[in-house]
């Protein structure tokens, strides 16, 4: 089984080639063993590159600990790169099918920009009454914090602080991520502080991966999340653990673009 490590402002990830390569029937234990940092290659997400009947590819995304994800906007900026790079397609715009519907990617230089989709305010990934939620008092881990929830084709909750300090991205992220009362499929979870109009800093902890370098769509979401509390403009660069992207929340067409790198790492057989 040939796979390639690539990462995204160092959420990293191992890409599989399923259109030329078959997959093994039990999936979550084949991811676990490939995201497992100590036996197995290592990794934030697992990548599997299928064939689509409705877009140029598809995307499998599952987590290190073997569960499925709907999308991943560092993922589908690697998946972009490794298919025009090993040559599977001739396109530098692409459309590619996820559990969230079609994602389009776009080749740009040595950048990768992404068409995210339009924001989502209301839906069943959380019990949160109202229309929106959007700077609601939220009691966990023995503090009320201030909480926006926005789907980007999966769920995530987003917090603005002053310090984003350990105790609260290590201590609080995986509470909020497995409140199965609040998030019946869990959630990840955005620590966000305003440097300016145009700038915010980033701290996330996925679900099912924990504390990562960056999110692409945890990313999105925090743009929208900074807009609706006011703190931002619409265009902004967020800092990430990892590296820098550039978010635009489009009022024109409600869409939400990304642009960040996508960078290969090496290439790798697996013995067994």
């Amino acid at each position: 089984m040939r796979f390639t490590k690539m990462h995204g402002c160092g959420n990293d990830f191992v890409v599989v080639d399923a259109i030329h390569q078959s997959l093994p029937a039990d999936m979550a234990a084949f991811c676990r063993h490939l995201g497992d940092r100590h036996f197995g290659v290592g990794c934030d997400q697992i990548l599997i590159v299928a064939p689509s009947t409705v877009a140029d590819f598809q995307m499998l995304i599952f987590n290190s600990d073997g569960s499925k994800v709907e999308m991943c906007g560092n993922g589908i900026r690697c998946l972009a790169r490794y298919v025009v790079d090993k040559g599977l397609t001739a396109k530098t715009k692409l459309e590619v099918e996820t559990l969230a519907g079609i994602i389009r990617p776009e080749i740009v230089g040595e950048l990768v920009r992404v068409d995210m989709g339009e924001p989502v305010l209301r839906t069943k990934d959380w019990t949160w009454p109202g229309e929106r939620v959007v700077a609601q008092p939220y009691e966990v881990g023995g503090r009320t914090i201030p909480v926006t929830l926005v789907s980007m084709g999966n769920p995530h909750c987003v917090s603005f602080h002053e310090d984003l300090d350990d105790a609260l991205v290590l201590g609080i992220g995986p509470q909020i991520e497995n409140d199965r009362k609040h998030f019946p499929n869990r959630v990840n979870v955005e620590f966000i502080r305003r440097r300016s109009a145009t700038e915010l800093d980033m701290r996330v902890w996925e679900r099912g991966a924990g504390e990562t370098l960056a999110c692409g769509t945890g990313a999105s979401a925090s743009c929208v999340a900074a807009v609706l509390n006011g703190l931002t403009e619409r265009k902004v660069t967020i800092h990430l653990t990892g590296g820098d992207l550039e978010l635009e929340w489009r009022e024109a067409d409600n869409r939400v673009f990304m642009t960040g790198p996508a960078t290969t790492v090496f290439e790798g057989t697996l013995a067994d």
